[in-house]
């Protein structure tokens, strides 16, 4: 005769989507100095680049092509469109790597992720709480930056209309509204990034080792991209696309190129964001 299961006895009050709120974790992330140095240096870098426009001159001077760098002491707006521009590559990937990547590891290496397990947090729920800090911290990083470019480049060229590359101007208005389609394209974008550094973070205890990872993966994706002998298997590159946000900045918005970016790089970051929640659900924590 079979016998009915008995229901698993929880303490009382207890609530699985209750345990590691996401305001204690976002505090306790916020906290961390590789977070605040991280902000830091986003900050300073608008600051670094006037300076270094203030003593090289103007800049695209003797030059007969102009691009988007050209333009750069016109207004605020363009100020910003070139910070972005000149962090896109390569620094805008190092805040995602590092705040998704050092996430789960960092408590591995401290010897403190069984003990939040058997709080109790279910894992998923772990994972959920970390991940949702660490995209919230990166999408921080990335408006930090444009923010502080915009208003150190009003405080030193003046508010203006958006000088475009290819002649004539927008305005302030329409300008704004395409720097946060920017802004929101490059994250997006950078969720490969982010997949890439969260996945690894729930292999290995070492923090450095997810983030250096992350970051060492998605240079060789810059390089790939490079290689054009591939020829349209480079569309399956989320490097190819990064620069699509180009388009934003032009007289007339076109959408196919950033369409076909979004896609590819959310593919790739629900495939890497669902082999994390897997093998981590699978995984034997013992530290």
């Amino acid at each position: 005769m079979s016998t009915l299961a008995q229901p698993r006895e929880v303490a009382s009050g207890y609530r699985a989507g209750r345990t590691l709120p996401l305001r204690v974790e976002l505090v306790r992330q916020l906290k961390r100095r590789r977070t605040m140095v991280m902000f830091g240096i986003l900050a300073a870098l608008p600051v670094v680049l006037l300076v270094a426009f203030q003593v090289g001159g103007q800049p695209g001077q003797g030059g007969n092509r102009v691009n988007l760098m050209d333009t750069a002491t016109a207004s605020g707006a363009n100020f910003a469109a070139v910070n972005l521009f000149a962090s896109a590559g390569f620094l805008l990937v190092i805040p995602v790597a590092l705040f998704c990547g050092d996430t789960v590891a960092s408590e591995a290496n401290w010897s403190s992720l069984r003990y939040l397990l058997a709080a109790p947090v279910p894992r998923a729920r772990l994972l959920w709480s970390k991940l949702v800090v660490g995209l919230t911290l990166s999408l921080g990083a990335l408006v930090l930056m444009p923010v502080i470019a915009l208003a150190v480049g009003t405080a030193a060229y003046g508010w203006g209309p958006l000088q475009l590359p290819v002649g004539g101007t927008m305005p302030t208005g329409t300008a704004t509204e395409r720097l946060l389609i920017v802004v929101a394209y490059i994250f997006v974008s950078q969720l490969v990034t982010a997949g890439l550094a969260f996945w690894l973070s729930t292999r290995t205890d070492a923090p450095l080792g997810a983030v250096g990872g992350a970051v060492g993966l998605t240079i060789i994706g810059n390089v790939l991209d490079e290689v054009t002998a591939l020829g349209d298997w480079r569309h399956f590159v989320p490097a190819h696309w990064q620069y699509a946000w180009l388009d934003a900045v032009q007289p007339q918005l076109q959408w196919n190129d950033m369409i076909q970016g979004v896609s590819v790089s959310i593919t790739y970051a629900l495939v890497l964001f669902a082999l994390a929640f897997r093998g981590f659900a699978r995984k034997d924590v013992v530290s």
